[in-house]
């Protein structure tokens, strides 16, 4: 019973035997797959209005009219998103639905991952990485809605360049899949300047650093969008290279505010690199000091040979 009940009990520092973490990675699996699960039950029954909300802006920017025309009677390019193929419908509902479960849900598994995670790691390790958590949520939110509101304008751009006596048709599947890429490109692009300013924080780099860099970042952070935008029109990818060339230099601005606090914070921060501190030469009294206990003998240096010897407490080697 003794054993049963200690083994029950955690340890103060997260420490598990390996089958009890592969139990407890089991169960936070299960619950994660589980609530995504739901979320997509939830979302195939909202299925419709779920649709209308993704397609519904672009049909209104380039949507084509009744009967083709404009309301001057002269054509003019548009498109029309359609299905093809018999099971076309049913293939994008699944695709669609677990798509929006996988992001409703994120907090729940998110949150899983961070309790499976947070035992093995200290105070300040926790401190960082619930900040981490608390600024990207909104980071990738913030990129996510940017997709989703510069899509008509990138839409109705390449539309545009359609021929008068031309018709565009976007197959769902392929629309579907251009407005998931775009949430993700967008979304994680945004996490960059996060990223440096942890690094910053965990002592890796310096402000200057970061700064010495903004040539390199500038010319990078475009060729990042030119490549990870699914149009590849110039408007998507200036649309996307410019909001994080802002929160980069807004990065920048963070790093160098906490480089300053950690001067002021050091108390050698008159000295150079090659010059040592003062060392506190102040003389101390010796009655402060506590007396240092006695160490226990071992039961063989018990016996009164060592004492005889003036080697009490002392084994036989030395």
């Amino acid at each position: 019973m003794l054993k049963s009940a200690r083994n029950q009990q955690k340890d103060p520092e997260g420490r598990m035997p390996l089958a009890a973490h592969l139990r407890e990675l089991r169960n936070r699996l299960l619950k994660s797959v589980l609530a995504i699960l739901v979320v997509t039950v939830v979302a195939m029954w909202q299925y419709d209005p779920i649709a209308h909300f993704i397609t519904g802006p672009t049909i209104a920017a380039v949507g084509c009219p009744k009967g083709g025309a404009s309301a001057g009677g002269q054509p003019h390019p548009c498109a029309e998103i359609v299905a093809n193929g018999f099971i076309a419908p049913f293939t994008i509902m699944l695709k669609l639905s677990l798509t929006v479960g996988l992001v409703a849900a994120s907090p729940l598994w998110l949150y899983q991952l961070w309790a499976f995670l947070a035992p093995g790691l200290h105070k300040h390790e926790k401190k960082y990485a619930l900040s981490f958590v608390a600024a990207g949520a909104p980071l990738f939110l913030g990129g996510a809605y940017l997709a989703y509101a510069v899509l008509p304008t990138t839409a109705g751009a390449l539309v545009g360049l359609t021929p008068s006596d031309w018709s565009n048709l976007f197959p769902a599947d392929d629309f579907f899949d251009i407005v998931t890429r775009m949430v993700l490109v967008f979304g994680l692009s945004f996490e960059l300047p996060l990223l440096l300013v942890l690094l910053n924080f965990g002592g890796v780099l310096t402000g200057k650093r970061v700064l010495s860099w903004w040539r390199f970042m500038v010319l990078g952070i475009t060729i990042f969008a030119a490549v990870a935008t699914p149009t590849g029109d110039p408007l998507t990818m200036s649309l996307l290279a410019a909001p994080i060339v802002l929160l980069y230099f807004g990065a920048v601005g963070i790093c160098l505010f906490n480089d300053r606090r950690r001067r002021l914070a050091n108390p050698d921060r008159e000295l150079d690199d090659d010059e040592a501190s003062e060392l506190d030469l102040t003389p101390t009294d010796i009655e402060a000091i506590e007396p240092v206990a006695p160490t226990r003998m071992l039961p063989e240096q018990a016996d009164g040979d060592g004492a005889q010897d003036g080697r009490r407490g002392y084994d036989d080697v030395t």
